[in-house]
């Protein structure tokens, strides 16, 4: 593998107000189909030996506007499961449980379906996302989540999963993990598509 080039999907609703989203399968914004479609330059640059997106609809659009063609469903590119946090905004969690951190503190347990992650638990998933990409001879392409592109940079870097708390990543944008003198680094992070 070359690098890896990691999309966040567009804007949704619940990312606009602060939602925790992960398991819930929320559609983009007209705003957030806007910023999937000016990924499509980058996509464009050159082609991808693998291209690897979230199974979660606003994932699934995005590489479909930014002209993502071949790609593969991989269900470890799911967002953390919040558990009984999904749906809820920090300014929300934060009134029952003052100071709350996601990446201190974690997540209570849901219902069945969101049953929730500690995480370690997503770094696992991170993990084996990153074995499968070093697979790759060339460049690959990730369209997932926020949170769940954070942590799988940590991991890409050595770092524990908690870690991934120092790198903010906003929707609709892009970021390239890469290689140098052989070792990992982050060769582009949380760069907006008009400034390619």
């Amino acid at each position: 593998m070359d690098e890896m080039v990691l999309l966040r999907h567009g804007e949704t609703e619940w990312s606009k107000s602060g939602r925790h989203t992960g398991l819930t399968d929320v559609p983009l914004t007209g705003h957030g189909e806007e910023q999937a479609r000016a990924l499509a330059p980058l996509v464009k640059e050159r082609p991808f030996d693998l291209a690897l997106v979230s199974p979660a609809q606003r994932a699934r659009r995005t590489a479909e506007l930014a002209g993502l063609s071949g790609h593969e469903v991989d269900p470890d590119l799911w967002e953390w499961d919040y558990g009984g946090y999904e749906g809820v905004t920090t300014p929300e969690i934060r009134q029952t449980r003052p100071g709350w951190y996601l990446w201190r503190d974690g997540v209570p347990p849901g219902d069945a379906d969101h049953p929730g992650e500690s995480a370690e638990q997503v770094g696992a998933r991170a993990d084996r996302v990153i074995a499968r990409a070093r697979q790759a001879s060339g460049r690959v392409a990730l369209v997932a989540h926020g949170h769940f592109l954070r942590v799988l940079t940590a991991r890409w870097l050595g770092l524990p999963p908690q870690d991934g708390r120092y790198f903010k990543l906003d929707t609709g944008t892009y970021s390239r993990l890469a290689f140098e003198h052989g070792e990992p680094v982050i060769a582009t992070w949380n760069a907006p598509v008009n400034r390619l």
